[in-house]
């Protein structure tokens, strides 16, 4: 009786470039994607223009108070009515000291800002930035 020689079995090899390949591939769409649909600063907003514009610096605790072209109010991002927010701004800092930020819209009302500042007194702020764009 004539045997044959037993072939030794081959075992699967998982090749691990090509997965990386891909997984980079996602990694940059997603990052590339995200950049695109998240917006920056929250809310899009068309700042007015100021000659010599201050630098925002990085503070402990920001709070971003947003005025659109209709006379809108967001705190944070979030919408809020004119009389809401001096609650609302107390219930964001707490006992802290928080620098208030107001990015508001240049075709908004002036009228609008002095409300949204007299908001800012019933809550105990002491000031606020606005936030412009440079002028060229």
């Amino acid at each position: 009786m004539r045997s044959f020689p037993q072939r030794k079995q081959r075992q699967a090899r998982i090749e691990i470039i090509p997965m990386i390949d891909v997984m980079m591939f996602l990694l940059v769409f997603f990052v590339l994607i995200s950049t695109n649909v998240l917006p920056a600063l929250g809310l899009n907003v068309a700042l007015p223009g100021s000659a010599q514009p201050d630098p925002i610096k990085d503070e402990p605790l920001r709070i971003t108070l947003t005025v659109d072209r209709d006379g809108v109010v967001y705190v944070d991002g979030q919408l809020t009515s004119m009389a809401q927010v001096a609650g609302k701004l107390k219930a964001v800092a707490g006992p802290r000291q928080a620098k208030v930020i107001i990015a508001g819209d240049g075709s908004s009302k002036l009228q609008t800002l002095v409300e949204l500042l007299d908001q800012l007194k019933a809550a105990g702020m002491p000031a606020a930035s606005i936030v412009t764009k440079r002028q060229s």
